[in-house]
C-alpha cells in the first residue's frame, strides 16, 4: 500500500486548505480512510475519517469546519479545511485501515 498526499501550505487564520491523498495497491473502496495530524508538542492525533460507503466522522476540535470526502474512482481521500486556526498547524498525514499505512505527511502552517 502506497499513499501519497498533497495540498498542504501556508495560509493565514481564518483560511482554506484542500488536502489529498492518493492511495494504490490496496482496494481503496473497501476500506475507511483517516486523517490524522502531529506536532512536536501533540503526539499523532485523529482529524477525521470515511467509512467505505462515505459516513463522516470528526474530532470535536474540526467539526464545523473541516470536510473529509472520498472518490472511490480515483482512490483519493480529501480533507477540505475552512476557517482555519493558528492550532490547526501540524503535519497532517493520510491513513488507510486495511492494513494500518501511512502517508508521508504534508505540512500545513496557520498564521495569526
Amino acid at each position: 500500500v502506497h499513499l501519497v498526499e498533497s495540498g498542504g501550505g501556508s495560509v493565514q487564520a481564518g483560511g482554506s486548505l484542500r488536502l489529498s491523498c492518493v492511495a494504490s495497491g490496496m482496494t481503496f473502496s473497501r476500506y475507511t480512510m483517516g486523517w490524522y495530524r502531529q506536532t512536536p508538542e501533540i503526539e499523532r492525533e485523529f482529524v477525521a475519517e470515511t467509512t467505505s460507503d462515505g459516513t463522516a466522522s470528526y474530532a470535536d476540535s474540526v467539526k464545523g469546519r473541516f470536510t473529509i470526502s472520498r472518490d472511490n474512482a480515483k482512490s483519493t481521500v480529501y480533507l477540505q479545511m475552512n476557517s482555519l486556526k493558528p492550532e490547526d498547524t501540524a503535519v497532517y498525514y493520510c491513513r488507510e485501515y486495511s492494513l494500518g499505512s501511512w502517508g508521508q505527511g504534508t505540512q500545513v502552517s496557520v498564521s495569526s
